[in-house]
C-alpha cells in the first residue's frame, strides 16, 4: 500500500468515528461498483447519507471541496443509484450527499482539522 493510499484510509477512518461520534451509523464502507466508490455510506436517522471524504496536505493549493467538479458528483450520484438497486430495502429512505474535508490542523501538530458539509450538492 503506497503512503498516499495509506493516508486516505486513515483519514476516512478518522472521518467515520467523527461521523459515528455525531450520532450516525455506518452502513458501508468504501463500496464500490463499476461506476465508483463511496467512501462511507451513513444512516443518520432515517436519512441514508452518501459521503466523500477528501484531505488535502496544504489547503494554500485549493480546499478539497474545490477538488469535487461536476463529473466527480455525476459519478457518486450514479454509484449511489447503483447501490439503492443493488440495496433495495434502502430505498424507501431520503438521501443526501454530504462531504468532510480534511487538512491538517494549523495549531496542533498530528491532528487533523475536519469540515462536515452536510447536503453538500444538489441531485
Amino acid at each position: 500500500m503506497t503512503k498516499t493510499l495509506k493516508i486516505g484510509k486513515s483519514v476516512e477512518l478518522y472521518a467515520l468515528n467523527y461521523l459515528q461520534e455525531a450520532g450516525l451509523s455506518c452502513i458501508e464502507q468504501n463500496w464500490s461498483c463499476r461506476f465508483g466508490e463511496i467512501d462511507l455510506i451513513m444512516l443518520e436517522r432515517d436519512t441514508v447519507v452518501f459521503v466523500e471524504v477528501r484531505y488535502r496536505k496544504n489547503i494554500h493549493f485549493g480546499g478539497a471541496l474545490d477538488s469535487i467538479d461536476q463529473y466527480k458528483r455525476d459519478k457518486l450520484i450514479k454509484t449511489a443509484e447503483y447501490f439503492f438497486n443493488k440495496h433495495p430495502q434502502w430505498l424507501e429512505h431520503p438521501c443526501r450527499f454530504d462531504v468532510i474535508t480534511a487538512h491538517p490542523s494549523s495549531t496542533q501538530e498530528l491532528t487533523l482539522e475536519l469540515n462536515w458539509i452536510q447536503d453538500a450538492f444538489e441531485t
